[in-house]
């Protein structure tokens, strides 16, 4: 499946940047014309998308060829050879932009995480990822959380219960909420709550769920909310996570942070493709 949702997207993708051709590529380079190019880090970062950059390559000419220098998942120093690539001139040209475009944000992604995973690495702490990521584009950017260090939230709608604050004012409460939806799915999901304040927490813990997401609650609210589960339930602290914050709330004894900066608010690693002279 996962190669299936790779193709499907590089080929939607294509249409979308060339639908009828590289008119600059296509009536400047000859045919038979061959180069030998590189990506440059322009800065230091974790690489990802690397194996996913080199399929556009080979989706518009099988024949294109690769020396990798790093593999996703490895850190990169500016000025960095990651891989070298040698083929056809329209071939490089034609899939160079969308190529740096996916590297470069799933890069940026990994670097993002792999420096919360850094501030957390003394606590038995996940950093994990949200659903706030670009339409299209979640498997990739979570994909490149996982390359960080990082773990995955649910991936989507159908994964998992997560009755939010919409969700518990709609339908009366966290206990007439977890009951009914526990009566229509099945044994096997899971149910996750998010609560704001302690009464909320206890209402969520007597309800027996499997999760309790505690909500942008101050620090002092936290210990108090871990103290009181004594470990009974996961909980997971989401909201206004920052790397400044992130270690603080790693010591109240959580078990899951999530941060949704890690898909919405990082800054693309800056990565070039330049041709061998």
């Amino acid at each position: 499946m996962k190669e299936i949702i790779i193709e499907n997207f590089i080929k939607q993708a294509l249409l979308e940047d060339m639908p009828y051709g590289d008119i600059t590529t296509d009536n400047l380079i000859e045919d038979h014309h061959k180069s030998i190019g590189y990506f440059l880090a322009k800065e230091s970062g974790v690489i990802a998308g690397l194996e996913i950059a080199k399929k556009v390559f080979l989706t518009i000419d099988p024949t294109i060829a690769f020396r990798d220098q790093f593999k996703d998942g490895q850190k990169v120093n500016k000025g960095d050879i990651i891989t070298i690539i040698e083929g056809k001139t329209k071939t490089i040209l034609r899939g160079e932009r969308l190529s740096l475009n996916i590297m470069q944000r799933m890069s940026g992604i990994a670097t993002l995480t792999s420096q919360f995973v850094e501030e957390v690495k003394d606590y038995d702490t996940r950093i994990v990822d949200t659903r706030k990521t670009t339409p299209n584009f979640r498997f990739f950017e979570k994909e490149a959380v996982r390359f960080g260090g990082g773990h995955n939230h649910r991936f989507n709608l159908s994964d998992a219960v997560m009755l939010k604050d919409n969700h518990i004012e709609a339908a009366g409460g966290i206990k007439k909420a977890v009951e009914k939806i526990r009566k229509s799915v099945t044994h096997t999901t899971k149910i996750e709550v998010e609560v704001e304040n302690l009464t909320m927490l206890n209402e969520a813990i007597e309800a027996k769920v499997d999760i309790i997401m505690l909500d942008n609650m101050p620090l002092e609210l936290m210990q108090e909310a871990v103290k009181i589960n004594n470990k009974r339930i996961i909980l997971e602290a989401s909201g206004n996570m920052t790397l400044n914050r992130v270690k603080d709330v790693a010591k109240t004894g959580v078990d899951i942070i999530s941060v949704g900066a890690l898909t919405h608010s990082y800054k693309s690693l800056d990565i070039s493709l330049r041709f061998k002279i």
